[in-house]
């Protein structure tokens, strides 16, 4: 397998980076910290391909996406994994670039980076576009404005593609995980529901992408809350949120 993941330098990208590696994979790893990325690199078994580029840079990201398949002769998967979550609040002017960001780097740089590879998966009626979407995308969350929207933006982009693409022979699996313990959920202030481990995850969403499943929800138990969650009667929904602990924003940990 030839797999290349994007935000490959911590959290989930780190994961199924050493999960795709312990199974023979060869990695195209993508990141903005170098010394980040070389450690992972390091740790890993195999050859791999490193690329320090910051997914908001979309020539950037294209040239080492084509450096990697060109590379590799075609690559089987690509994870497009990199993502943010900040606390963003639509009333605080000095939030809305703290919007823009989270977009740009949730669902532009999605885009960007399954943009490069699909002419030539095309062209082999093969290969497998992931997009890692959240739970958060089911319902809106107080706080999470633009992570809510970001992740419900990647869950309908990748139906989209998937029915696009699945006349040429390419698959699009959507991942969407539940709570994962990394240090993005580290910062979290409020309980986190059937938390799991990081490595549990990368294994099962492994066996999801290469399966080629279209949606998984991981923990199954998190699949089971959304879908009350996405049936559940508006005024309900929102007296159950009303006051729930909020994502800190950005100037609130700066």
């Amino acid at each position: 397998m030839k797999v290349f993941i994007t935000g490959a330098s911590s959290g989930l990208g780190a994961a199924l980076a050493n999960e795709f590696a312990t199974r023979g994979a060869c990695l195209g790893l993508v990141a903005r910290r170098r010394e980040a990325l070389d450690a992972i690199e390091a740790a890993l078994p195999g050859s791999h391909h490193k690329y320090v580029v910051d997914v908001t840079d979309k020539d950037a990201l294209i040239g080492a996406a084509q450096a990697f398949d060109s590379a590799v002769d075609g690559a089987d998967i690509v994870i497009a994994n990199a993502g943010i979550s900040i606390g963003v609040k639509t009333e605080f002017y000095e939030d809305l670039d703290q919007f823009a960001k989270v977009i740009n780097t949730n669902v532009l740089a999605m885009a960007t980076t399954f943009h490069p590879f699909i002419a030539g998966m095309k062209a082999r009626g093969r290969g497998t576009l992931v997009g890692i979407a959240s739970v958060a995308g089911v319902r809106g969350l107080p706080g999470s404005d633009a992570y809510c929207a970001s992740k419900a933006a990647v869950i309908v982009y990748c139906e989209s593609l998937r029915v696009e693409m699945a006349k040429y022979g390419v698959r699009v699996v959507t991942i969407s995980p539940g709570f994962i313990r990394t240090e993005m959920t580290n910062q979290n202030p409020y309980r986190m529901p059937f938390l799991m481990n990081v490595d549990a995850f990368a294994e099962r969403a492994a066996d999801a992408i290469v399966a080629g499943v279209p949606y998984r929800t991981i923990p199954w138990q998190m699949g089971c809350i959304t879908t009350l969650l996405r049936w559940m009667p508006r005024w309900i929904f929102d007296r159950l949120m009303a006051n729930r602990k909020q994502k800190p924003r950005a100037v609130e940990t700066a």
